[in-house]
């Protein structure tokens, strides 16, 4: 936000879950206000229940890249799902969508028989995250293939966050406490009722971990504390993922704005 005061710039968010609909409270969306003051692009495009994908991604993203430029704005992308970032800043060659009867059947299994399919199938898991059940029904999908990389975008500069381990999970646990303050339980609990649990945006950290909490075999407290462990979980995932990048800047947090509006300075100079 305060790049995109200093610099003219509108946000592209770079997050698979804050694309959909009605999912609010549990992804963290930008505030109206907030929304009122610099645009964003990519938020709400996609219902709770429709199929949305990174090559998907990739097209928005890049015309709302082009949409920006061309009215003599800054484009910032921030977010951090790794591959909707990447897809964009490396031109990722994306593989064709599967069969949809064929995915029907995949959604149905658990996690260990898709992990048995795959190792029937003879496929590497390579560094896939074997708990997410969507890449495990598209790795079997591609028999294994990868999207294609290209080289880094010209004209992009990365910045990553550093955050100390021990400050990011406090964050993390007064976030999730924001979020149930603010009404994150019956934003769940509608999304379900209306959309059932088997919905793409229940899926996601923060709202899949409630569904033993409405059957009832599950307390609050433990909810928090699923969603908690979740929420470090995928952090540890992010942190993995990009620091597999060595184009990246990494700055430490709490951040020095100035430092950080001198690198941007620096960089729109000679580019």
């Amino acid at each position: 936000m305060e790049l995109a005061r200093r610099f003219n710039g509108e946000i592209i968010c770079a997050d698979s879950w804050t694309v959909r609909r009605e999912v609010n409270i549990g992804t963290a969306k930008p505030s109206s206000a907030e929304q009122a003051e610099i645009p964003h692009h990519l938020l709400d495009v996609a219902g709770p229940d429709e199929d949305f994908t990174a090559a998907v991604f990739k097209r928005l993203a890049l015309a709302a890249i082009d949409d920006i430029t061309k009215r003599g704005k800054l484009p910032i992308m921030v977010g951090g799902t790794g591959l909707y970032i990447d897809g964009v800043i490396y031109d990722y060659g994306f593989l064709e969508a599967g069969d949809r009867i064929e995915r029907e059947r995949y959604n149905v299994l658990s996690i260990d028989e898709l992990l048995a399919e795959i190792e029937a199938e003879g496929i590497e898991l390579g560094d896939v995250d074997r708990r997410n059940k969507r890449r495990l029904i598209r790795l079997l999908e591609t028999n294994g293939a990868l999207p294609s990389r290209g080289e880094l975008r010209a004209n992009t500069l990365m910045l990553g966050l550093a955050t100390d381990r021990t400050q990011l999970h406090a964050r993390i646990e007064t976030r999730v406490d924001n979020m149930l303050s603010a009404g994150l339980e019956a934003e769940t609990k509608a999304i379900a009722e209306h959309y059932g649990w088997d919905c793409e945006a229940l899926k996601g950290v923060g709202y899949s971990q409630w569904k033993d909490y409405f059957l009832g075999s599950q307390t609050l407290a433990d909810t928090r504390d699923k969603i908690i462990k979740a929420t470090k979980d995928l952090a540890k995932r992010q942190r993995t993922w990009f620091k597999r990048n060595d184009s990246t800047q990494w700055l430490p947090t709490p951040v020095n704005l100035q430092q950080v509006s001198d690198i941007v300075t620096t960089f729109l100079s000679i580019n």
